[in-house]
């Protein structure tokens, strides 16, 4: 639903719920936690990806380089969250994509997330190429959508 604040959510128990030491003194969810969400929404796309347990036993782990986050509605305690995953883009070594959270019953965008992944060679700790059956994942769920703040590579 391009250009709108609605979004068709997963079906489902949302990913999570606004707890209250989620909450700052603000009286909305802190931005900490807005990442922690996140990063649970990557733990449900990893394994689309083939980013799951057989990655790892290749020696293999995903790292990420650089992250931004917009927020866009704020969210407060006991309301329901709900993520969604695209795949913008990817190269040998990186992979874009952007995760965005809603309300998770009403709908409604609260915040995006674009990320820059590197896959790293575990035993090294150094940035190394994807396996070749994960590339080709990436090529047949990638959008070509271009991220709003981040790049595959760096501007020089």
């Amino acid at each position: 639903m391009e250009g709108s604040n609605l979004a068709p959510l997963p079906d489902g128990p949302p990913l999570a719920v606004v707890r209250p030491d989620w909450v700052d003194n603000n009286g909305h969810m802190n931005m900490a936690f807005y990442l922690a969400v996140f990063d649970m929404a990557t733990d449900q796309l990893w394994p689309k990806l083939g980013l799951g347990p057989a990655f790892r036993a290749k020696g293999l782990g995903t790292f990420a380089a650089e992250t931004w986050v917009s927020y866009v509605r704020e969210v407060h305690e006991g309301m329901p969250l709900a993520c969604t995953n695209e795949v913008l883009a990817h190269d040998g070594k990186r992979l874009l994509a952007v995760h965005r959270m809603y309300h998770a019953t009403e709908g409604w965008l609260a915040a995006e997330n674009e990320v820059l992944y590197l896959c790293v060679d575990l035993s090294v700790r150094r940035v190394t190429s994807w396996p070749e059956e994960v590339v080709a994942r990436f090529a047949a769920l990638a959008t070509g959508r271009p991220a709003r703040r981040l790049a595959l590579k760096r501007k020089e």
